[in-house]
């Protein structure tokens, strides 16, 4: 019965998403050797063993000697974060990830979420810790990114962008022309973004999930 469910839920799924959202594709990521030249945001590197993702990075020039590079990572196995401090050019090997296409079904009563893989339609248990940066993004039938280290989701990340609905926000007060007037809105997946004025109750908006920011009225 649940199969069935399921595979009735990923047929219809296309209801759920706005044409204008983007669809992921599996994907595999190699190991890569790079070095501090090659650090950005969102890359994920391996280090003794585990997934870390860079969440920011800062360069140091000195007077004397070679700059010195200090990264904040976030372990996406344990969610823990750690900061540590490199000399130019000291090399690190990317981590092997495994991004598959998945559709949200649904969360059960201990907070793991469960996804449909688009290509299997296996069924795909996600812990918490793995979606908990996401979640507020993600609504019934979305497809999202899963992404695999040796076999184990350690991050899912939501289609970006993604249209969502205003379900509530202040009124525009009339005359108030001001550039810059920004308000709250709750969108219909439960998360609040900060939107122009003239942003009204039921209109559909554009949203950079990787940031949560709006990006524009559709």
């Amino acid at each position: 019965m649940k199969l069935a469910i399921l595979t009735s839920l990923f047929a219809t799924s296309a209801a759920f998403a706005p044409a204008a959202n983007t669809q992921y594709q599996r994907s595999t990521s190699l190991n890569v050797a790079v070095d501090t030249s090659d650090i950005k945001n969102g890359l994920t590197i391996e280090l003794d063993g585990e997934p870390y993702k860079v969440l920011n990075f800062s360069i140091m020039k000195q007077a004397r000697g070679a700059a010195k590079t200090t990264i904040k990572f976030k372990n996406l196995k344990r969610g823990t974060t750690i900061e540590n401090t490199y000399r130019s050019g000291e090399k690190f090997e990317t981590a092997q990830i495994d991004r598959k296409p998945s559709v949200y079904t649904y969360e059960d009563e201990s907070g793991n979420c469960f996804f449909m893989d688009s290509e299997s339609f296996e069924e795909v248990m996600v812990e918490f810790k793995a979606i908990e940066d996401q979640k507020k993004w993600i609504v019934e039938g979305m497809e999202c990114d899963l992404v695999f280290f040796k076999g184990e989701v350690i991050e899912v990340l939501a289609p970006s962008p993604y249209v969502y609905e205003v379900v509530e926000t202040e009124p525009n007060v009339k005359g108030n022309t001001s550039q810059g007037y920004t308000k709250p809105a709750v969108l219909d997946c439960g998360a609040t973004v900060t939107v122009p004025g003239f942003v009204e109750q039921g209109a559909s908006i554009k949203v950079d999930t990787s940031k949560g920011e709006y990006m524009e009225r559709v």
